[in-house]
C-alpha cells in the first residue's frame, strides 16, 4: 500500500493579496510528523500567441524578486472569482500585448515549484491573431506598476528556442512553453481543447475569499 501522507493539522502564517503561507503537519511513511510550509497561490494562465509566420509574442518585464527584466509570455493570475481560465488568458493577452486570437487550445500545465507551493499555470496556444491594441490605463494607479514599463516583441520560434538554451529566457513557464510549442509544430493534434481537465488547479487560496 502506498502512503497517502495524511495531514494532522494546519496553521496560517500569512495571508496577502496574491499568496498565503501555511504550515502543515504531515505524517511521513515511517510515522514521523514533519512540518511542511506551503505557499498558496491563486493559479495563473499564460499564452503562447503564434502569428501566421509562427513567431511567438514575448514581453520584456521587470520582476522585482530577481531585480531585472525577464523575457516572458503574456500571463496573469486567476484573480477574478468564477472566471473561466481561457477568458482570463484572452484578457491578459489583450492587456499585455494588444492581441486577440480566434483559435485556442491547451498547450501544457506546469507546477513550477511543487516542493513548497501549490501554484499551477495553464499555458494556452493561441492562433488566428489580430491586433486590438492595449487598453488605456484605467484608474490613477495603473501607470505605477511593472506592466506600465513592459515592452513586446515578436520572436521567431527558432530564435526563442535558442534564447531558452542560451539562458536568455529563464522564466520556468516560458521555458517549458516555448519548448513545448516547438515540439507541437511536428504533432499539431497533440494540443488539448481549451476546457480540458486541469488536475492541479489551485483552490485553497481562492477559498479564503469565500
Amino acid at each position: 500500500m502506498r502512503h497517502d501522507f495524511p495531514v494532522e493539522g494546519s496553521s496560517e502564517i500569512y495571508s496577502g493579496r496574491v499568496m498565503a503561507l501555511r504550515s502543515d503537519r504531515v505524517v511521513m511513511p515511517g510515522g514521523r510528523v514533519a512540518t511542511r510550509e506551503i505557499v498558496e497561490h491563486p493559479g495563473a494562465v499564460a499564452v503562447v500567441a503564434l502569428d501566421a509566420d509562427d513567431r511567438v509574442m514575448m514581453i520584456h518585464q521587470y520582476r522585482h524578486a530577481v531585480r531585472r527584466r525577464l523575457w516572458e509570455l503574456p500571463a496573469g493570475l486567476l484573480d477574478v472569482a468564477g472566471e473561466d481560465p481561457v477568458l482570463t488568458a484572452q484578457r491578459e493577452l489583450a492587456e499585455e500585448s494588444g492581441l486577440a486570437a480566434t483559435e485556442w487550445s491547451v498547450l501544457i500545465d506546469v507546477v513550477p515549484s511543487p516542493g513548497f507551493s501549490d501554484e499551477s499555470v495553464r499555458v494556452y496556444l493561441a492562433r488566428g491573431i489580430s491586433e486590438v491594441g492595449r487598453p488605456a490605463p484605467d484608474g490613477p494607479d495603473e501607470g505605477d506598476n511593472e506592466e506600465a514599463d513592459l515592452t513586446v516583441k515578436w520572436v521567431s520560434m527558432p530564435v526563442a528556442v535558442r534564447m531558452v538554451l542560451a539562458g536568455t529566457i529563464v522564466n520556468a513557464v516560458t521555458v517549458a512553453a516555448v519548448l513545448a510549442a516547438h515540439v507541437l509544430a511536428g504533432a499539431p493534434t497533440a494540443a488539448r481543447p481549451p476546457d480540458a481537465p486541469w488536475q492541479d488547479r489551485p483552490s485553497r487560496f481562492a477559498a479564503r475569499a469565500d
